[in-house]
């Protein structure tokens, strides 16, 4: 009985020893983007303004922002809203992000988009299965304390904007 008290305690301490060594993610810059925000700007050809919330969940592993637009659908809920995770992956360096949003459910679909680490700006590239691509770049604006987000549709080599907006701190 006590070799087994033992080989349990062992296995145990292992265990959370695997756990315990891991740390939070760390990131400045991303540091800069958690908070409440205000987003406006144009999306798609139209004036919009989106209510931005960011904030790091899972032990610090992942800055989480939710955006909510004040436009209204046909049924009174918001005209679109979206679940964006942001993260780091190690292997590659990179950051990482899933945007889950309500125009297409197509986020669960293996779409993760990845971007080099850089001074002031995170430029994800999202690759569709049918080839497209779409650019969603944040650029990070020191001396006004905001964001500008640049996001362009890419499809057989033709680029097209598809928003301009900037966000400030409510």
């Amino acid at each position: 009985m006590t070799r087994v008290c033992v080989l349990i305690s062992c296995i145990l301490l292992g265990i959370s020893g695997v756990f315990g060594q891991r740390t939070a993610f760390r990131d400045s810059l991303l540091d800069e983007f958690a908070g409440t925000w205000v987003l406006r700007g144009t999306i798609a050809g139209k004036q919009t303004t989106h209510d931005v919330s960011a904030e790091w969940i899972l032990g610090h592993e992942y800055l989480q922002f939710r955006e909510i637009s004040r436009e209204k659908d046909t049924a009174g809920g918001p005209a679109y809203e979206a679940l964006v995770t942001i993260g780091w992956d190690a292997p590659s360096s990179q950051y990482v992000c899933l945007w889950l949003d309500n125009t297409s459910g197509a986020g669960l679909n293996g779409i993760l988009a990845y971007a080099r680490r850089e001074p002031d700006r995170i430029a994800f590239l999202f690759k569709s299965k049918d080839g497209s691509l779409f650019h969603t770049i944040f650029v990070r604006e020191r001396k006004s304390d905001s964001w500008r987000w640049l996001m362009d549709q890419e499809e057989n080599g033709r680029t097209e904007p598809f928003a301009r907006v900037a966000m400030e701190r409510r």
